[in-house]
């Protein structure tokens, strides 16, 4: 077996290993029990935009 031929054979397996691999962390973090953000960070959000804009708080937005 020629060294070309090798190198092509050993490409191949890394490359069907990484992709393996990718696939089973993609399946980990898909069964992940995935918690909605607590209320109170939804909140802050247009408060943090107001400070940050210097906007009135009594202007709806």
């Amino acid at each position: 077996m020629n060294r070309s031929k090798l190198v092509a054979i050993i490409t191949g397996a890394i490359s069907v290993i990484l992709a393996i691999a990718y696939l089973i962390l993609v399946q980990l973090l898909d069964y992940r029990d995935m918690k909605p953000a607590p209320i109170s960070q939804f909140e802050q959000a247009p408060e943090i935009i107001c400070q940050f804009w210097q906007i009135d708080k009594t202007v709806k937005l």
